[in-house]
Formats: C-alpha cells, sequence, structure tokens
C-alpha cells in the first residue's frame, strides 16, 4: 500500500517589509525580488519607496481592500510580490494574505516593526511593554494598558492621532504622563520629541508616528483593575447592573476561554460582556439589550473601559437572537423568564458550551429550578450582606439573594 504525500506549491508569493529609509533598507535579495516582478502591489508610500527598483507593474492599493486581495489570488502561481510597511506580520497585510492563501505558498522578508524600532531608540524590552496599534482602530483601545507606571508603544492612524491620545490620557486622569512621539522611523525625516500629555504642544507631526506613554495616574485617574470584578462606579448605569461580587461570581462560572464568544442576555449596563472582554483582546461578545436607552448606555460603557468591539444588539429575546453567530457562552441577567427566552438560548448554544443564568425574582428561579432538574448542572444560591448604619452604630443589610444555575450542554 503507497503513501500519499500531498504536494506543497512552490511559495510564488513574496510579501516583503519596507522602512521609511526605502531601498537602502533592503537585502540584495529582497532588492532582487523586486526588480524581476512581473507585479508589486503596495500602498502609494510603499511604491514610492520601492521606485527605483521596480520594472514590472505597480499596483495601488484598492478600495475596497478586498479588490486587491481578489486581484493577488487571481494570479496565484505566477511572482507577485507584496510591499508591507515593517513586519507585514505584526498588524500588517502579511495576516489578511494568510487568510487566503495557504502559508505554503507565500515567502516573507520582513523589516523591522515600528513597534521594534520605536524600543530600540527608548532602550525599552519589548517583552515589558503593551503593544497597540491605534491605525485605522478606536483610541479607546488603549485605556485597558493605562496602568500606573506602565509603559505602553501605540502607534496611532495620522498625525492627529498623538495629540488625541494625549487628550484622552488627560481626561481618563493620566495626564502627567509622559508621551515620546516618534515620526518617521529609520527614515530621513525621523524625529523624537518628548511631551507632557496635559500640555501637550507639537506642531506640524509626520502622520507615520508611535507614541510611547510612561503611564502616570493621578489619586482620581481610571484605572482599570486586572482581577474581574471591577467596581460597580466605574459603569454609567440605572441600577440594572450584576453587582460587584456577583458579577465575579459570575465571570468565574462563565470560565472565560481565549477567542470565544459571548452572548449577554438582557445585558443592562453591560458590564457582563465588558469584563468578558476585558479578559483578553481576542475575547468577542454580543449583549442584547430590549431597551433603546440602557442599549445606548452599554455602547458608551464599552468605549469607556476600552472595549469598542463590544456588538450591541437593540431587540427582545428570543426574537433579538435571531441570526446571531453561534455562541460558545451565553449569560442570561435578565429576562430569562419571559416565554422561550430559556429554550431559545439552549438550543442556539453549541454542543460543549456553557449557560450561566441568575435569578432575583422567584419566576426566574422557577424557570431556573426546572431546568436544574431536567438537565441537570450547578445551581446555588448567593446570599451578600453589606454593613450599613443603623442610627449611630452598623449593621449587616442583606442584598437580594441570587439563584445561580451553571450548565454545560453535551
Amino acid at each position: 500500500m503507497s503513501n500519499s504525500v500531498s504536494a506543497i506549491a512552490a511559495p510564488w508569493l513574496t510579501i516583503i517589509g519596507i522602512g521609511e529609509d526605502g531601498v537602502a533598507g533592503l537585502g540584495d535579495e529582497a532588492k532582487q525580488l523586486v526588480a524581476t516582478a512581473p507585479v508589486v502591489f503596495g500602498g502609494v508610500r510603499h511604491l514610492e519607496l520601492a521606485a527605483p527598483l521596480i520594472r514590472g507593474e505597480g499596483q495601488v492599493w484598492q478600495s475596497p481592500f478586498e479588490r486587491s486581495i481578489e486581484a493577488i489570488v487571481a494570479r496565484r502561481g505566477s511572482p507577485v510580490v507584496v510591499l508591507g510597511s515593517g513586519d507585514p506580520f505584526l498588524y500588517g497585510v502579511g495576516a489578511t494574505l494568510a487568510r487566503r492563501i495557504d502559508p505554503s505558498e507565500m515567502r516573507t522578508i520582513p523589516a523591522p516593526s515600528a513597534f521594534s524600532l520605536a524600543a530600540s531608540r527608548l532602550g525599552w524590552a519589548l517583552q515589558d511593554v503593551a503593544a497597540v496599534s491605534l491605525h485605522g482602530r478606536p483610541l479607546d483601545l488603549v485605556r485597558p494598558h493605562l496602568q500606573p507606571e506602565g509603559r505602553v508603544l501605540a502607534l496611532t492612524s495620522d498625525a492627529n492621532g498623538p495629540r488625541a491620545l494625549a487628550e484622552l490620557l488627560t481626561e481618563s486622569g493620566f495626564g502627567r504622563s509622559r508621551i515620546t512621539v516618534l515620526e518617521a522611523l529609520g527614515g530621513e525625516r525621523e524625529r523624537i520629541s518628548r511631551q507632557v500629555a496635559a500640555d501637550f504642544a507639537l506642531e506640524e507631526i509626520h502622520s507615520l508616528n508611535v507614541c510611547a506613554i510612561e503611564v502616570i495616574g493621578e489619586a482620581h485617574a481610571r484605572v482599570l483593575p486586572l482581577a474581574c470584578g471591577l467596581d460597580d462606579a466605574l459603569f454609567e448605569h440605572d441600577g440594572q447592573i450584576t453587582k460587584r461580587e456577583m458579577r465575579a461570581l459570575t465571570l468565574s462560572a462563565l470560565a472565560p476561554r481565549r477567542g470565544e464568544l459571548l452572548w449577554d442576555i438582557g445585558a443592562g449596563s453591560g458590564s457582563i460582556a465588558i469584563e468578558w472582554m476585558l479578559s483578553d483582546p481576542a475575547m468577542r461578545a454580543i449583549a442584547i439589550e430590549a431597551s433603546p436607552e440602557r442599549a445606548a448606555r452599554i455602547g458608551r460603557n464599552a468605549a469607556s473601559f476600552g472595549v469598542p468591539g463590544l456588538v450591541v444588539v437593540e431587540g427582545q429575546a428570543p426574537d433579538a437572537l435571531r441570526g446571531l453567530p453561534e455562541p460558545h457562552v451565553i449569560f442570561i441577567g435578565g429576562g430569562g423568564s419571559e416565554p422561550g427566552v430559556m429554550d431559545a438560548a439552549i438550543a442556539e448554544l453549541r454542543s460543549g458550551g456553557r449557560l450561566v443564568a441568575n435569578a432575583v425574582t422567584t419566576e426566574m428561579e422557577a424557570v431556573l429550578l426546572a431546568h436544574h432538574a431536567r438537565l441537570g448542572g450547578s445551581l446555588i444560591r448567593i446570599d451578600i450582606a453589606r454593613a450599613s448604619p443603623v442610627g449611630t452604630m452598623t449593621g449587616w443589610r442583606p442584598a437580594m439573594p441570587v439563584t445561580h444555575w451553571s450548565w454545560t450542554k453535551a
């Protein structure tokens, strides 16, 4: 019986990282590949930097970008060169192409990334720094990284990025933070300037820039602790919020795993979905909320916590669940006693998925008791009391007890 070995296609696509030093920064092999390529794809800046070498057809990225990806895929088997900024697989075009083209069909010659260049100029160890790309992405993504005495490297979108970042730091209580703006790294126009966020006054900034932040927080700074169960006061809410202690227990039961998708049904303030997403940058969540006012509030909370990717669906479950991506995990914090909600959630949950539901009303508790009797899982009752003034003394004031059901779908 003969073994069958699948053939691996020879690389036809070469992805070359190019820096602001242009041709001078390319090795001999990269220069030769660019010079002999029938077609070279890249941004306007990339093609200008490599212009002295390009003899074939230069193709500027199209809008939408997917059109250029299709054009590259259509040339499969013929030599193609793609130019990208720095390391093409660090927030770059390489990762995008790898979603359509097998890595065995491509070869990459990377250049130092903007993060690597910035770290080398500052003497910062990259493994000890939070590196975040804000290029074409919301500035709010930097918020979880604003930890006292921390260091952040942030790649911005344009010349306005550093000032906008300084304003965000100042309004969040980090105005004393030091910002080093590193412009056009590696090129003739490289410039390094140091500013204090609250007094930011740098003008005529190059559109290609990295901001290095040395985080200094004031007493009122909005620091997001790294543990789950964040202070309720950090959230904008109308009382419809899973309280801090219960939220910590609930998130433990939800057991986030990297890259999973959560449905937060009856999301209220969005606190569960927000903390779920804060556990890892790869986490995803959809908050389903019937109240337009609360749905808008969830969006504001998501931005202020630095997780603008939280998807908010305004609508009443179970109807609002139709057509949503299949979840790994479901949390039901509100509306679970409404007809059809629990059944729809269980039906939509994937095999091996986890469902957690909390009840403070007798109606919802009856639903959970019935589902526990039928499906099993873990059922616990949680009573929390807080110390409160009683006249001139102090006593325990009990919160409403919570019935908590967690279950894994076979």
